[in-house]
């Protein structure tokens, strides 16, 4: 109970409701702070999100993790999410090449050998690389490990270049390197930071031999991240604020923040600034960075995906990867979506800047008849529905030298932080990144107001 004299529980606002603001606000709230949590848009979960179209229930992109991703299991585990989004039992990917006369399948997978012989039994069966080419990638593997993500001189140099210099073939990068690596990060190696290359793979394939299996949400995104994630907030006593926009955040003379939202302000201790890098920029306080342009040099990087709906159905399995085609991915989502009849196929394609503007009509016919060559039973279906949905800066770009761009969580004015996939996390823009920049946010203002507290993840607080 709080005393006439007591001022009552330290106040925070949390501005933006994608899984960072979401994360961090979690936290706080956990901690004991009154929190409230406000979102511009109708709903919870930022890019990760759900709509409907007719009967079904889409999402706006595929979204996967791994078993490393410890930060989004907690997150999964803390709004009761977790058998809603089930891992793979171990790490199993089937691969379609279509560059020959006919579809040649093969499967990255591991076994329960201790890394890094975990993989060695499947890369020796991938028949996507000849033998020279599969002993190549065990080399550069073994050298990769070596590697500190960490190292600032990482950051300055492209991934192709240290593959290339490792004796890596384009087919090499193509059929193993790029498969995986414009998946997680949203570039080609050539695109690409070795430092955050080497986070991703050393991560996901050389640390724990279950690190890199697959899981991925079996109900529709917006369960997990804005249904599940309201009651989670409302359970832990925040006031979340949809529909609102935040106008200013400015100082207020007798200390702490005013944040000024439509129609009221609200006064906190702690702010939360956990929105994409431009708006965070918009955003900032003067003083708050030593350089807040250096936001604005951050790049994004769109994601491409294209929806299709059979009436009949034309894949046995969840998902494929594709070489030889412009498919990148492609996820069964027919159960997820609420579909009864058909099958409804979602691809994923990552670092699709040639693709992005497009007109739907121009990526049916791109897209269409490369499904057909990837799977012949598609041959003869009929399509009941073909449309897109395009996140044109779904993550920022990975570019060499981003790492001494994205800020740390804490800034230069007192009881204000950052969070968002942008910052300084050591991951790319995943929905790990993400999680973990707001376990960071918040971590960083509990510690400033003195609050105990110890790390969820049981990492260093």
């Amino acid at each position: 109970m709080t005393g006439a004299g007591d001022p009552g529980p330290a106040r925070a606002v949390v501005v933006g409701g994608g899984l960072a603001g979401v994360t961090a606000a979690l936290r706080l709230a956990d901690a004991g702070l009154a929190v409230t949590l406000v979102e511009g848009r109708p709903r919870l979960g930022g890019l990760a999100f759900s709509f409907t179209r007719g009967d079904l229930t889409v999402d706006n992109g595929q979204h996967v993790y791994l078993r490393c991703c410890t930060a989004y299991r907690w997150f999964l585990d803390r709004v009761e999410g977790t058998a809603l989004a089930p891992l793979q039992d171990r790490l199993d990917v089937p691969v379609l090449d279509v560059a020959g006369d006919r579809p040649r399948l093969g499967r990255i997978r591991r076994n329960a050998l201790p890394v890094p012989l975990h993989l060695a039994a499947g890369l020796a069966r991938y028949p996507h690389l000849s033998l020279a080419e599969r002993a190549s990638v065990g080399r550069a593997a073994l050298a990769l490990k070596k590697l500190d993500p960490e190292d600032p001189a990482l950051d300055e140099v492209d991934f192709a270049t240290w593959l290339h210099r490792h004796g890596q073939s384009p087919r090499t990068v193509e059929a193993l390197w790029d498969l995986v690596g414009v998946a997680t990060l949203n570039a080609t190696a050539q695109q690409s930071s070795l430092a955050l290359a080497a986070k991703v793979f050393r991560t996901g394939l050389l640390t724990e031999p279950g690190a890199a299996d697959i899981g991925w949400a079996h109900v529709p995104l917006g369960e997990l991240h804005d249904t599940l994630a309201a009651k989670a907030l409302a359970a832990a006593g925040v006031r979340t604020e949809l529909r609102t926009k935040v106008s200013d955040i400015s100082r207020r003379p007798e200390g702490g923040w005013r944040v000024a939202l439509e129609g009221e302000s609200v006064d906190a201790d702690t702010v939360v600034l956990a929105v994409a890098q431009r708006e965070a920029h918009a955003l900032l306080p003067d003083g708050a960075l030593a350089d807040p342009g250096r936001l604005l040099a951050i790049g994004t990087a769109p994601i491409l995906n294209v929806h299709v709906v059979y009436d009949r159905t034309v894949l046995r399995r969840p998902f494929f990867a594709a070489l030889g085609s412009p498919v990148q991915w492609v996820f069964d989502r027919t159960g997820a979506s609420g579909l009864t009849h058909g099958q409804y196929l979602a691809l994923s394609q990552s670092a699709a800047q040639d693709d992005i503007e497009l007109p739907v009509a121009r990526l049916r016919e791109r897209y269409l008849p490369e499904l057909e060559r990837l799977l012949p039973a598609t041959r003869g279906a009929g399509v009941r529905d073909f449309f897109v949905t395009r996140e044109r800066t779904a993550t920022f770009a990975p570019a060499p030298g981003v790492g001494r761009l994205r800020p740390a969580a804490r800034t230069e004015a007192q009881g204000l932080f950052l969070a968002g996939s942008w910052t300084a996390t050591g991951w790319p823009a995943t929905m790990e990144g993400a999680v973990r920049s707001g376990l960071n946010a918040a971590g960083a203002a509990l510690t400033e107001l003195g609050r105990p507290h110890g790390h969820p993840l049981g990492e260093a607080a």
